[in-house]
């Protein structure tokens, strides 16, 4: 199943217990930015990287899991 970044974002936020102005703030960005980000399935690797850091989670390795099992399930097509 592909990742959809913003979800996951939110998600992390929530169980944080961190607001959208929070994160808005340390982004240096409008809030209506951080809605913005919610609805990506797909995002800047530089953006992702201050997101992760700012939130003190990995987001990368979401990607990294995917792209294993993708190429284990490919490599029998070949």
């Amino acid at each position: 199943m592909p990742v959809h970044i913003g979800k996951e974002i939110k998600a992390e936020l929530r169980r944080q217990e961190r607001g959208v102005s929070w994160l808005a703030d340390k982004l240096h960005c409008d809030r209506t930015n951080v809605y913005d980000i919610f609805k990506r399935e797909g995002i800047d690797t530089r953006l992702l990287e201050r997101i992760s850091i700012i939130l003190n989670r990995n987001f990368f390795s979401l990607y990294y899991h995917d792209d294993r099992n993708d190429v284990e399930n490919h490599s029998t097509d070949v």
